[in-house]
């Protein structure tokens, strides 16, 4: 008999504080950004693989980025940043994630000291799933097969994951989600994601414009290197007190300053103070490009048919999955 599996979600970022109760387990390996369609066909064949015995399933991935660390003036806009990425994977129902520091000694150790030393001797894996494009070791030397061959060789199983595509044949990436979040293509990188995207940030102190227009908003601040188009988007908000239908907007404001880009959210049927607050918000669809009106009432009466729009987005929404369903708490 195996060991028993964890009663609750690991999060383990030290090879030398590895729980005894994740040894022997099947691990998932993989950077895992975003927790698309493609990284849960990998995750799903763990977890199947663990259904109904003793072992635990758990996820290896790292941070930050591989291509941010070779790569730092150009980091990669994270999907979902680490400790958004470790709540998706326990949502998809691991028993724990294994979150590596990841750094160019790291990438240089030898592919057969990555399998003797982690997943042997410290892990002591029963089986290892990865994806069909995973590499790892100095020069990317442990390939697909070298993993098969490896597992033969020292008594673990290997299952690599064929590649995971969208409804036109096309593989599911997280480069195509940011093409699609920068594009405004919402149906498209949620499509992909297989859930709505979201993000969390803390509500700072704004100009209080929007209240003398009639729309007090929370303003939001994103990542500088966001690749979220401009615009205006119907959201659905998760505060301190539950959910709340919303329509925001994102840019630099051109009818009045053309500053620094916000994220600005309405928030329909609230009134509160929520200052301080970390919201949650998810992209339900893209309305509208940003616009530069001539009047103050020109604005105040596009921001009334875009919360008339945002409305009928958001009276229409259903869960695009499971994974969906609890992110959303749609069945509340």
């Amino acid at each position: 008999m195996g060991p028993s599996q964890p009663t609750k979600f690991s999060v383990i970022e030290n090879l030398s504080s590895f729980p005894e109760e994740l040894k022997g387990g099947i691990v998932a390996i993989g950077n895992f950004d975003g927790v698309h369609r493609g990284h849960r066909a990998v995750l799903d064949a763990a977890l199947g693989l663990g259904h109904g015995t003793h072992h635990p399933v758990y996820a290896m991935s790292f941070e930050p980025h591989p291509r941010t660390v070779f790569n730092p003036s150009r980091p990669v806009y994270r999907l979902t940043p680490p400790a958004l990425k470790v709540e998706m994977l326990e949502v998809c129902g691991l028993d724990g994630a294994l979150i590596l520091p990841f750094t160019k000694e790291f990438a240089g150790i030898e592919a057969n000291a990555f399998v003797q030393d982690i997943l042997i001797d410290t892990l002591g894996i029963s089986h290892a799933v990865t994806g069909y494009d995973f590499h790892f070791g100095r020069a990317r030397q442990g390939t697909p097969d070298y993993l098969r061959a490896a597992g033969a060789n020292h008594g673990f199983g290997v299952t690599i994951v064929q590649r995971e595509e969208d409804e036109g044949a096309e593989v599911i990436s997280s480069t195509r989600i940011r093409d699609g979040l920068a594009s405004g293509d919402i149906p498209h990188a949620n499509s992909l994601l297989g859930y709505r995207w979201f993000f969390d940030a803390e509500v700072q102190h704004g100009d209080k414009r929007g209240r003398d227009l009639g729309y007090p908003t929370a303003n939001l601040s994103l990542d500088e290197n966001c690749p979220l188009r401009h615009g205006i988007y119907a959201v659905k908000v998760k505060t301190g007190d539950g959910w709340h239908d919303g329509v925001a907007s994102y840019g630099r404001r051109p009818t009045f300053d053309n500053g620094a880009a916000q994220f600005e959210v309405h928030l329909f049927d609230f009134s509160g103070d929520l200052y301080g607050q970390t919201l949650r918000v998810h992209l339900i669809a893209y309305l509208r490009g940003e616009e530069k009106f001539n009047s103050v009432d020109e604005l105040v009466a596009q921001m009334d048919k875009d919360s008339a729009e945002a409305k009928a987005a958001l009276a229409s929404l259903q869960p695009l999955s499971e994974i969906d369903l609890k992110l959303l708490d749609l069945a509340a």
